[in-house]
């Protein structure tokens, strides 16, 4: 099952996060992923397996910063590799998503983006959200917080999302 931890602070939001992914590993998952906003850096580690694997992944590595997110991931669209595991970002990279749950109509969506000219690294329905995202925010000219509420209105499923844009923290 799929987890998320995020935090925004005084604090470094790496250790928090790791604390807290570690804290949901007894629900079962296939990879782990964090992503930390760095004074306008964005700075994305993803690993199939353990959290343990992640962490080994961001050993020696920039893990500086007050803000951030972390998910365990278990596979429902794409298999279980390093590219599927969340966080994932926009084709911009300024936008950054976890998700848990399902989006139903994902097909379809990626399909209309491809469309539109978006181009796709992973097979997951994440990776087709937060370019939706990405998509309204750019067409309608709205915020952030709008674009989220816009977009979430096309999609089908049941789902919880952190995002953010490293750019805007």
């Amino acid at each position: 099952m799929c987890g998320i931890v995020a935090y925004i602070g005084a604090k470094d939001a790496y250790p928090i996060i790791i604390k807290g992914l570690k804290r949901l590993e007894y629900r079962g998952y296939d990879s782990a992923g964090i992503a930390l906003n760095s004074h306008g850096t964005l700075n994305i580690y993803k690993k199939q397996g353990k959290v343990s694997s992640l962490e080994e992944e961001a050993e020696g590595k920039d893990v500086s910063g007050s803000m951030g997110m972390g998910h365990t991931r278990w596979a429902t669209h794409g298999v279980p590799n390093d590219v599927n595991a969340h966080p994932q970002t926009s084709n911009s990279g300024d936008l950054v998503v976890v998700h848990n749950g399902i989006i139903e109509n994902y097909a379809a969506l990626k399909e209309e983006l491809i469309q539109r000219g978006y181009t796709f690294s992973s097979d997951t329905d994440t990776e087709v959200l937060v370019n939706l995202i990405e998509d309204v925010q750019k067409k309608e000219q709205v915020k952030l917080g709008k674009a989220v509420q816009i977009a979430l209105t096309q999609v089908v499923g049941a789902y919880a999302i952190v995002v953010f844009d490293h750019k805007k923290p």
